[in-house]
């Protein structure tokens, strides 16, 4: 026991003046260790008597606790004095502005919506919105759709079972197209004679299709012009200049073909050329005419005589021309996406990479996709 006492002595001697917690840790395993002198004096227990025993086991983990204890007590001075050199080292400016932590991001959707705005803000036109949850009228009856129209059934349409204040139904919007029926009365009747009208219409429209390109809600952007003297030339050069303006490339190939669309007379569908660059398809860039491929983006045509009444509007005196595209696939075309759903999946790591920063506005001198 003698020679315990010493060793115990010594080995606190050493843990007091450890300099560092490397040290300590030397003086640990030299004492607690599997082959330290505190745990061979206990395996030393096993060949005493029962008498012997009783008289050393209290003494050795007597020892065994006070090492144990010094051992944690100068652990806690080493670790205080650490953080104390450190803090004493390290300084923080608090008068200095907080970093810019990105903590979330703008949705391909409305980054493209915002670049739409831009380019034909620049145009002259203006953004004009309407609700979502509209009546037969200015959804269908205005467009020249009466209730028997076959095209109606085209549009996979959610109704509710109230009915509008004038008797017909309500539903959800399947296209923008109301937006327009309605500037162009409150134009009428509260300004007469208040044309030129030049709008864009973007925003949710609602239809009951879903399938790996198709979703039950999605987003279009319409446009609409009435003036004087408007022919499908007028047309076909806003729409070039968008998408000029929009795939930021002047190489932008467009064909019209005659179509029908029951609120446009004459109708076009509108095809642009394309190359494959990369595994997908890119907008422009593809040679002479005879060596494009075309691609279905948009329909437009010249705004039909009877719609153009039931806006208000003597077609005797006003022309107009419109045109509807989807938000959604062109954001696809511009930004590489190849799958509609993940759209609205809500995954962080996608929007985290096809996302916008909020700083990323689309600017025409910086260019309307220069923060992608």
């Amino acid at each position: 026991m003698t020679d315990l006492t010493q060793q115990k002595n010594e080995a606190l001697t050493a843990i007091a003046a450890a300099a560092s917690l490397e040290a300590l840790d030397e003086q640990r395993v030299a004492a607690l260790g599997k082959k330290g002198w505190v745990s061979l004096a206990l395996k030393t227990l096993g060949g005493m008597s029962p008498e012997e025993r009783q008289e050393a086991a209290p003494a050795i983990q007597s020892v065994r606790a006070e090492i144990a204890g010094a051992i944690e007590g100068k652990k806690a001075e080493l670790e205080a004095a650490e953080l104390e050199a450190k803090l004493a080292s390290e300084t923080l400016d608090l008068t200095l502005p907080a970093p810019l932590q990105a903590k979330g991001s703008v949705h391909p959707v409305s980054q493209v919506m915002d670049e739409l705005a831009e380019i034909f803000a620049d145009l002259g036109f203006e953004v004009a919105t309407g609700p979502e949850i509209e009546d037969d009228w200015h959804n269908f009856t205005a467009l020249n759709m009466d209730e028997s129209h076959p095209a109606r059934a085209m549009h996979d349409t959610f109704y509710f079972p109230d009915a509008a204040p004038d008797g017909g139904q309500m539903l959800l919007r399947t296209h923008t197209s109301p937006v327009q029926i309605r500037t162009m009365k409150a134009v009428s009747e509260n300004s007469p004679g208040g044309a030129p009208i030049r709008l864009i219409a973007p925003g949710r429209v609602y239809r009951s299709d879903s399938d790996a390109t198709h979703t039950p809600m999605f987003h279009q952007v319409e446009g609409l012009v009435i003036d004087r003297d408007i022919h499908l030339g007028h047309l076909k050069w806003t729409l070039e200049t968008f998408l000029k303006a929009f795939f930021e490339r002047d190489d932008i190939v467009l064909r019209l073909r005659p179509s029908y669309f029951p609120f446009t007379e004459p109708s076009v569908e509108v095809d642009v050329g394309y190359s494959n660059e990369e595994g997908r398809r890119v907008v422009g860039g593809s040679g002479d005419d005879a060596g494009h491929d075309w691609m279905e983006l948009l329909g437009s045509g010249m705004v039909n005589a009877r719609v153009l009444q039931m806006g208000g509007f003597d077609p005797g005196e006003w022309q107009g021309f419109a045109w509807g595209l989807g938000v959604d696939r062109l954001a696809m075309l511009k930004y590489g996406m190849n799958d509609l759903r993940a759209f609205f999946d809500g995954d962080p790591r996608w929007l985290a990479h096809y996302g916008f920063a909020a700083v990323d506005q689309p600017t025409l001198s910086a260019g309307v996709g220069a923060g992608a």
